[in-house]
């Protein structure tokens, strides 16, 4: 049978792809209803009834399909609340349609995969850049470099950050095999010793940007719904 903490689990697995961090730790949940007979109910929530309509789509969809490969799960209701594009993609999500049913003649790419991979390669450049900084233990010694770069998978310790990282690359289609190269490039190509300052600096920028959106929306999220300040809290479980 489902259960509201198995739906929860599905849904610490969708990401939201700006920010590259679950909607439930984002706060983006507001309810999960789960019905005796396996109708499953989810309730969002963003920061702000402008969001963008196509980040708010993935969400909500990636959402609905999460819950719905559960066993045991009989029909999935997403409900995108107080945005205003939320009656179009309430009502796309529930049809089972693409963004264009949502917002006919807006795109050609139905499932916004062009955008998804262009953050996804940003949170992939975000998570290695922390891995080769822990690794360079702020050297700056070009052997230090030439060593760290030289590394393979197999050669990073286990946790979060590596987990994520090799998750990125498998969407993104660059090898994540043990045996291939720890730290790559956004195209999959390796990254070279000569190319690491620079890659790093590059990399400090985009964890800014991705970190102080994620502030301002957190901020948002809190004063609009009158939250507690802690940015950990979820939906009960």
């Amino acid at each position: 049978m489902t259960t509201r903490h198995g739906v929860l689990e599905a849904l610490d697995t969708v990401i939201d792809p700006e920010l590259d961090e679950p909607i439930t730790t984002l706060r983006f949940v507001t309810s999960v209803q789960v019905s005796a007979d396996g109708d499953v109910e989810v309730m969002l929530r963003l920061p702000t009834p402008q969001c963008a309509p196509n980040f708010a789509f993935l969400m909500a969809a990636d959402a609905r399909e999460a819950v719905r490969r559960l066993p045991g799960v009989r029909g999935v209701t997403v409900v995108l609340e107080d945005h205003y594009t939320g009656a179009e993609i309430n009502g796309a999500i529930a049809r089972g349609e693409g963004f264009t049913g949502a917002f006919p003649g807006e795109t050609d790419d139905d499932d916004l995969q062009s955008l998804r991979e262009l953050f996804q390669r940003k949170a992939l450049i975000v998570r290695q850049s922390r891995l080769c900084e822990a690794l360079l233990g702020g050297s700056t010694d070009p052997a230090d470099e030439a060593r760290v770069v030289a590394l393979r998978v197999a050669d990073l310790e286990d946790g979060p950050e590596l987990r994520r990282c090799l998750d990125l690359r498998s969407q993104l289609g660059i090898g994540a095999d043990p045996s291939a190269p720890a730290f790559v490039l956004p195209t999959g190509e390796s990254l070279q010793a000569g190319e690491v300052r620079r890659w790093l600096r590059m990399a400090r920028l985009v964890r800014t940007g991705l970190e102080t959106n994620g502030g301002i929306c957190r901020s948002l999220l809190q004063f609009r719904h009158d939250l507690a300040a802690d940015p950990h809290e979820e939906v009960a479980r």
